[in-house]
């Protein structure tokens, strides 16, 4: 049975070095489908400089607009890393050492190496829960609707597994891709026309470039996989009737 209320959740991606170009951001994608396996749609994404004043408004605006808000940097042990105090602000909660999260982390490290910077990754939200962290230790943390994840991608995939629980979600987001040797011009008619008879299937093109030759994919997304099969016959009607060809991308 499908879920009457579609639930649906933002990224905000912080850091300047996300901005500047030097870090690609692979976290939007690894959020992304992990929250479609779970009947969750990303709906916006933000990405947005280590500026306090940034942060918060920009928290305290998407929190209202969504079910979930997932922001991702900003809590490691530099000075740069103003995510956790930001939050604490935009929630209006204490800032300071979580006992919990400390002494996960005093556990963590070899008695000694637990230093002040070290330490820092500690203060956030005193009243937070924790997101725990089976890679490197230092946990991240949600209040209410806001979940707080580290910006390496590794660690920040990691760590998902630990909310499947936490989350409240739809039914599953499934999705169909259509490769095929054509040109947008030449099928978005047609694709118009599919769209317009398969309102519950949210359809998508997107031009590739393989092996010198330009070509389509087509995206067929539904929680329900009976109008994804049906509108995938009605593009293949059509692909057969225009002579245009199926390919195979790896």
């Amino acid at each position: 049975m499908t879920n009457k209320k579609e639930i649906i959740a933002s990224i905000i991606i912080i850091g300047n070095e996300v901005l500047s170009g030097r870090t690609k951001d692979l976290n939007t994608s690894a959020i992304s489908m992990w929250l479609n396996s779970i009947g969750i749609s990303v709906q916006e994404v933000r990405v947005i400089p280590d500026i306090e004043k940034i942060i918060i408004a920009t928290v305290n605006e998407l929190r209202k607009k969504f079910d979930y808000v997932f922001t991702t940097g900003g809590i490691g042990p530099t000075h740069d890393d103003i995510t956790a105090i930001s939050i604490s602000k935009a929630f209006n909660l204490k800032y300071d050492f979580h006992k919990e999260a400390f002494s996960i982390l005093e556990n963590y490290y070899e008695p000694g190496k637990f230093n002040e910077g070290r330490q820092k990754m500690a203060k956030m939200p005193t009243t937070a829960n924790l997101i725990l962290n089976p890679s490197s230790g230092a946990p991240g943390f949600y209040v209410e609707n806001v979940f707080c994840l580290p910006g390496v991608p590794s660690i920040l995939k990691s760590m998902l597994g630990g909310l499947n629980n936490v989350l409240i979600g739809g039914d599953p987001i499934l999705s169909k891709t259509i490769n095929l040797r054509t040109y947008e011009s030449e099928i978005a008619e047609s694709l118009t026309n599919v769209q317009n008879n398969n309102q519950d299937v949210e359809i998508g093109s997107y031009p590739f470039f393989r092996q010198g030759k330009l070509g389509v994919s087509i995206v067929l997304r539904s929680v329900d996989k009976n109008k994804i099969d049906n509108c995938n016959l009605q593009i293949l009607e059509f692909v057969k009737a225009k002579n245009i060809k199926l390919v195979e991308i790896d």
